[in-house]
């Protein structure tokens, strides 16, 4: 099995579609990598992801918004086609299998999300951690194990 991983920003918000009767959420990931080139400018690469994301669970979709940061993890296929004007070309595309949302431009990100197709109600949030207390307020004695 090959497994790719990306982090980046949602280029549009995303589409709700139904494909014979089951639902798919496309959207697509933006990875922008800055670099210097070899007369030391500065440069940068955007590679663009399409994503498609098979769930019955579409609640995540109100949230996957133009500008939005993401981590997809899923399988990767490479598409080639030949454009219009007869030059070769290609594309990257991922089946999603995990998406977690990371957070926006102007936001923090301490609210991530994650919403995995693989497991029946896996929706963690970070602020339902928030109820595991900090160790300072922990009172019980630490050398009494329950084991």
């Amino acid at each position: 099995m090959i497994k790719m991983q990306i982090i980046g920003n949602l280029g549009k918000d995303c589409v709700v579609n139904t494909v014979n009767g089951k639902n798919v959420i496309n959207f697509t990931v933006a990875h922008t990598e800055k670099y210097k080139d070899s007369q030391g400018n500065m440069q940068e690469k955007t590679t663009w992801v399409d994503c498609a994301y098979w769930t019955d669970r579409t609640a995540i979709a109100q949230y996957l918004t133009k500008g939005k940061q993401v981590y997809a993890e899923g399988q990767p296929e490479a598409r080639s086609f030949q454009r219009n004007d007869g030059t070769p070309g290609s594309s990257l595309s991922l089946r999603v299998r995990e998406v977690q949302l990371l957070g926006g431009r102007g936001e923090g990100g301490g609210n991530a999300s994650t919403y995995n197709s693989n497991a029946g109600n896996t929706y963690n949030t970070a602020s339902a951690a928030s109820t595991v207390p900090a160790a300072s307020e922990i009172t019980e004695p630490i050398d009494d194990l329950p084991f």
